[in-house]
């Protein structure tokens, strides 16, 4: 008798779409867990998988994409967050996300187009505001710049962060005593604000007044330390004049020697 063989196809049990789309919504919950404790390496793989469980789920995919801009993934997060844009064109929050991950991609027309069309949506809404009048900012649009956080301050008088880019955007227009103004405005608003106190510190210092200038700069950076950082202050948006001027104060002697000597904060 002749042996035959017998080809074993191994069985794999098929999931219906609910099934599938039950699984998914259980890996959001478990990633948005992680995510409170700011675990977002180890929520990415989470809903990765919940984007290929539930492919037409516009809340997977913008949550996968804002996961990666998080963890500055840029255009990964931009790659999710179309797909998110695919299936629901219209929605606000996906196109401001976008538009942010355009922005700190450094692709500034696109992100000036997506926060427009999400804030024709959604025109309230204050961080999308904010976001446009920076990337006006980084466009050196300055008008349009000061118009965005005008807007973003008319909704939210208390709304600093738009009170003293404002000042940013015065300071490398020349208008020195404007900038000083507005970031009084914002340590008004927010006395333990790092970012004006040291703009103020070095306003005060170009315009000659050294020992004034010294005691509001040991201020700033008593509150949060990373302010003596150059990098830091142009990834926070500084321009070059003021940053040439802070580069100014923060050599002299005595603030070099309180930075050695600050603790660390922020």
């Amino acid at each position: 008798m002749s042996a035959r063989s017998q080809a074993l196809v191994p069985y794999t049990p098929k999931k219906d779409p609910k099934s599938l789309e039950d699984t998914s919504k259980i890996l959001l919950r478990q990633a948005a867990g992680l995510v409170q404790f700011q675990q977002y390496e180890q929520a990415i793989p989470r809903v990765a998988l919940a984007t290929q469980l539930a492919p037409k789920s516009h809340e997977a995919w913008f949550f996968l994409g804002s996961l990666y801009v998080q963890t500055q993934k840029y255009q990964r997060g931009i790659d999710a967050l179309l797909q998110a844009k695919a299936i629901k064109p219209q929605d606000p929050d996906i196109l401001f996300m976008l538009g942010s991950a355009y922005f700190q991609k450094g692709e500034l027309p696109q992100a000036i187009d997506t926060l427009q069309a999400g804030l024709k949506i959604k025109p309230d809404n204050n961080s999308a505001l904010f976001d446009l009048g920076n990337a006006y900012y980084k466009s050196n649009k300055y008008a349009d710049a000061i118009a965005q956080y005008q807007k973003a301050v008319k909704k939210d008088p208390k709304f600093w962060p738009a009170i003293n880019n404002i000042g940013l955007v015065n300071y490398e227009t020349g208008d020195i005593n404007g900038a000083m103004q507005n970031w009084q405005r914002a340590i008004a608003i927010d006395p333990k604000a790092a970012e004006p106190v040291l703009a103020m510190a070095v306003a005060l210092f170009a315009q000659g007044k050294q020992v004034e200038a010294f005691t509001t700069a040991e201020k700033a950076i008593t509150l949060d330390s990373r302010y003596a950082n150059i990098q830091y202050l142009k990834d926070n948006l500084w321009g070059d004049k003021l940053l040439n001027d802070t580069r100014k104060l923060i050599q002299t002697p005595r603030v070099r020697e309180f930075i050695t000597k600050a603790p660390v904060r922020g």
